[in-house]
């Protein structure tokens, strides 16, 4: 074989060797690259804030968790103070445990505190404030919503009632995790909430 010959017979393996490394180049860094996240991964919606802001309109978390003011139709949701729990300025409710345990369940005020036989319980400050989620974890707000475990700590109280864990600890945990991307994007609210009052447990007869 002439010189020549040798000469493009290797000019022409080393050009396709070229081309397979930079095709495997290419899928490597293509298989690296995580693909964009798109509707679907939210429920549907543009963006995971928005898919939780659904959940929590649909879930009615305003009902509790939102202090009301007297609109033309009567109470209504005051949303310059949108899902901030019960306000600090108002009073904490006459608690009587044994008409408690006679009615049952009572709702006083703005629906953001109840009375019942397990005592007095107030609807929390979800909102991003140093009084509300802003020190939470997105592991503390999911362990809080599927164990019941007062702002998601092992040794902490349970939830009590009204708050229906229960039932919101079945969402995926997508949903949960839309619903704690949401509530930290809205406006903080600095309000210190009540601790609960957890009645004593009726004496043994």
């Amino acid at each position: 074989m002439s010189t020549k010959i040798m000469l493009a017979v290797s000019a022409v393996i080393t050009g396709l060797c070229v081309i397979v490394a930079c095709n495997e180049g290419a899928e490597t860094s293509a298989a690296e690259t995580p693909a964009p996240a798109t509707t679907a991964s939210f429920g549907g919606y543009e963006s995971q804030e928005k898919w939780g802001e659904h959940l929590v309109t649909i879930g009615g978390c305003n009902d509790c968790h939102t202090p009301k003011k007297m609109g033309p139709n009567g109470p209504e949701p005051d949303m310059s103070q949108m899902l901030s729990g019960h306000p600090a300025q108002q009073p904490p409710p006459p608690f009587d445990q044994k008409e408690a345990a006679a009615k049952g369940l009572a709702v006083t005020q703005t629906l953001t505190a109840w009375i019942g036989p397990w005592g007095n319980t107030y609807a929390a400050n979800l909102t991003p404030d140093s009084t509300g989620l802003a020190g939470w974890t997105e592991a503390q707000f999911i362990k809080c919503l599927r164990e019941g475990k007062s702002k998601g700590l092992d040794n902490n109280r349970p939830l009590l009632p009204p708050m229906p864990w229960q039932e919101i600890g079945q969402m995926t945990d997508g949903e949960l995790k839309a619903v704690f991307a949401y509530l930290k994007s809205i406006p903080p609210v600095k309000n210190v909430v009540p601790e609960a009052v957890i009645a004593a447990a009726p004496a043994a007869k």
